[in-house]
């Protein structure tokens, strides 16, 4: 079923990011990451590998965009990755350019009267 609700675990059925943006970042945060995963942008930055091309695959990326998907380094993964966000304007990006809905974010109000609700049972 398609649905623009995002879930926690969206991510993993989606990917649309990792084959997307170039993902660039401080030299020195790919030092814990195996080498053959970065590549050289310039003196000061490094990116994924694969990621700075016409069209970027991140090597650490597994699976099939939009149907199933994981990090193959997601605990080592970078502050760019970090920063995306389940249906901010850059998931919602990846996810148009790859032919998958956006995301809508579903804004909940808190009922101002839940201090004194009582559960019935």
């Amino acid at each position: 079923m398609l649905s623009q609700i995002p879930t926690p675990d969206a991510c993993l059925s989606c990917g649309a990011c990792c084959a997307y943006f170039r993902v660039s970042f401080y030299w020195a945060e790919g030092i814990h990451m195996p080498e053959h995963y970065t590549e050289p942008v310039n003196a000061v930055y490094s990116c994924m590998a694969g990621t700075n091309q016409k069209n970027p695959r991140c090597i650490a990326l597994d699976g099939t965009i939009g149907q199933q998907v994981s990090c193959g380094m997601y605990e080592l993964r970078s502050s760019s990755c970090k920063e995306v966000q389940i249906a901010d304007q850059q998931c919602n990006k990846a996810r148009v350019a790859h032919n998958m809905l956006p995301f809508v974010q579903i804004e909940t109000d808190e009922a101002e009267n839940d201090d004194s609700f009582e559960y019935v049972s």
